[in-house]
């Protein structure tokens, strides 16, 4: 599997994190030990201390990290205007991206020999249409917004991790964004739709939104997270039961990107139904003009709430820094024999022979950076191994795009649009993701339960193969029933004798599989990548979205009648495969969640001061905050 072997080789040039054999695992710096010297009666005045939240309560023994329970902070309340400006995002791009289809694909309408400039067809059941171009050039368009809009991230987490920081790219992803809307609704202005020359300001519109949008996806997440600042665990005292408990910085973050995740199917689940019905009834100028107006929200919020954000500087070319710290750390590792190549990359010494204080004298002028730098970008590559196998899980998701939607239109549907049915995933996550937080989680914690990183991607893998099984066991029964047989897809207008209310099944299996899998893999990038890496592997996992869009395409002659039943089963088979790949191979990473999570912080904030935010104080953390815990 093209996968696996990507995930191998990801795996040996990064994977074994320092062991530090002669170091206890837990190990304090300067600012653990201040806060492992206070007293056990510091446990009762947990949350006196707002502005300074590392130092709360003691560093927690192996023995604490075993037995006590785990509970989450408080999610600061400027998180959630943050969540908003995504929710906005997310309905502006979603309200346009779902007439798309029709736009392009269906011809313009033309009424009693009257061409209906908004691209609206008063007929009941008329048709919206405007280019003309067919399902194939449709589909070509749509493939390629996808991909694009999950490649550009990469762009906007170099220039923001290395050049402007996440507050200032994301303001620059909105200037495009919103010039990307601008160009669609010329697109569908009457006069311009009428003269045959819609095309052009239309592709650049999707052009211009899509980079607006990845360069968006790459910060907005991270943003989100860095306003919670503690980031080790601690033992408290809880202070309804009395009970002495573990903060743990990772649950609430956890609990972060949940509600920021639920926050984002509002928005696409808002915008994709509303619009479909303003295109059918006003047109597609309103359509488009519409998202762009929520879009604008998005700005206004961040300018008037951009003193309280807590935001990390750019610390200049951290990127060719990793890089030539990877290639320091390979040389004379390779060999003829790849048993002994991989030997040599799993060792222990790997990432420890490259370590300034082992190299002393000896290194290289571009290491500006101290020990615990090092150990963060293995663990942050580690973070990228595991990411490799995900693919896997996007081709089960991305049947939702398409052949689940034309499975839905050869069902019966009594009235109900086709294109409908797949709100039922955003449904199902907006109604599922408060009772995960504060039913399912919680119950898992107190039954001591460790529900890690891992192991709810693997069974989001899980989740998503029985989802596909779901599709293929319909499809089955489609083709069995179905007046058309075997090719129920050029059947007209009849359709097979079951309900289209049937896809509730894979469609919330799904989105079920998205709350362990797609918001684990958001939280597990921010937590474990760097601090001045976190966009760009953010960035890497949007990557392998697009890059799953680009595999899918090899199973382009098996979504069509009378093959969508291997369809489904090959998907569902292969999601199967890559959940317990993905589990045997993460296993060590599993293990090591505790150790990888209480790395010291790194003080290195780069080299590069010319695109500082803010001066950089000697002895200043990378953090870069001031006494308010603001920056910028």
């Amino acid at each position: 599997m093209a996968a696996s072997a990507a995930s191998n080789a990801v795996d040996m040039a990064m994977a074994s994190e320092p062991q530090k054999a002669t170091m206890p695992v837990y190990e304090v710096d300067e600012k653990r030990a201040l806060s492992a010297s206070h007293s056990r009666s510091s446990l009762d005045q947990v949350g006196a201390d707002d502005e300074h939240p590392d130092v709360q309560g003691e560093e927690p023994t192996i023995e604490e990290l075993r037995t006590l329970r785990r509970v989450s902070g408080k999610i600061p309340w400027m998180a959630f205007t943050i969540a908003f400006v995504e929710l906005c995002e997310r309905f502006g791009y979603y309200g346009c991206q779902v007439l798309y289809t029709n736009f392009i694909q269906q011809d313009i309408p033309v009424v009693d020999g009257v061409v209906q400039t908004t691209g609206r067809d008063p007929t009941v059941d008329g048709q919206p249409g405007a280019l003309g171009m067919g399902q194939r050039a449709s589909f070509g368009i749509g493939q390629f917004n996808s991909f694009w809009a999950y490649t550009t991230p990469i762009i906007g987490a170099i220039i923001a991790d290395e050049y402007l920081g996440r507050f200032n790219t994301i303001f620059i992803a909105i200037g495009f964004s919103i010039l990307g809307h601008i160009l669609l609704i010329v697109s569908a202005i009457p006069s311009v739709l009428t003269s045959g020359k819609a095309i052009a300001p239309f592709i650049l519109g999707v052009i211009t939104l899509g980079f607006g949008t990845g360069a968006f996806k790459a910060n907005i997440s991270p943003l989100i997270a860095e306003q919670y600042r503690q980031t080790k665990t601690r033992v408290i005292r809880d202070k309804k039961t009395g009970e002495r408990v573990i903060l743990d910085p990772n649950i609430t973050l956890s609990r972060i990107f949940l509600y920021f995740y639920m926050f984002i199917n509002i928005g696409s689940l808002t915008g994709q139904l509303s619009m479909v019905y303003v295109e059918k009834y006003v047109g597609f100028w309103c359509a488009y003009l519409l998202p762009t107006i929520m879009f604008c929200c998005c700005p206004v919020v961040l300018w008037f709430c951009r003193h309280k954000y807590i935001k990390t500087p750019p610390t200049g070319s951290v990127l060719i820094r990793a890089l030539h710290l990877m290639k320091l750390a390979a040389k004379g590792k390779w060999s003829i024999n790849p048993m002994k190549t991989r030997k040599n990359f799993k060792s222990d010494r790997f990432w420890e022979d490259v370590k300034p204080s082992h190299l002393g004298n000896h290194k290289p002028a571009w290491m500006q950076f101290d020990d615990a730098w090092v150990d963060q970008v293995a663990r942050g590559l580690r973070a990228c191994s595991c990411f490799t196998w995900i693919p896997l899980y996007w081709l089960a998701y991305n049947q939702m795009n398409n052949n689940l939607t034309s499975q839905a239109a050869t069902m019966t549907r009594n009235g109900v649009p086709n294109d409908v049915i797949t709100n039922l995933n955003p449904i199902s996550l907006v109604i599922f993701i408060p009772i995960v937080d504060n039913v399912l989680y919680p119950a898992l914690r107190k039954a001591h339960i460790r529900f890690t990183p891992i192991k709810r991607i693997a069974f989001g893998f899980l989740l998503a193969s029985c989802a596909m099984i779901s599709a293929a066991v319909i499809q089955h029964y489609i083709y069995k029933t179905g007046p058309c047989g075997m090719y129920m897809n050029s059947c007209d207008d009849r359709a097979a004798p079951i309900n289209v209310w049937t896809q509730a099944v894979p469609y919330v299996l799904v989105g079920f599989s998205e709350i362990f899998t797609s918001i684990t893999g958001l939280e597990f990038a921010f937590t474990k990548a760097p601090k001045n890496m976190r966009s760009l592997v953010t960035s890497y996992w949007h990557f392998m979205s697009a890059f799953s869009n680009a595999l899918g395409q090899a199973f382009v002659s098996l979504s069509e009648d009378p093959l969508l039943v291997w369809n489904y089963t090959t998907v569902a088979i292969l999601a199967f495969i890559g959940g317990v790949l993905f589990w045997f191979h993460q296993r060590p990473t599993d293990k090591r969640e505790d150790i990888l999570n209480m790395l010291p912080d790194s003080n290195y904030v780069g080299r590069d001061r010319r695109h500082s935010i803010l001066p950089v104080e000697e002895g200043m953390s990378g953090n870069n905050v001031d006494a308010q815990g603001r920056t910028g």
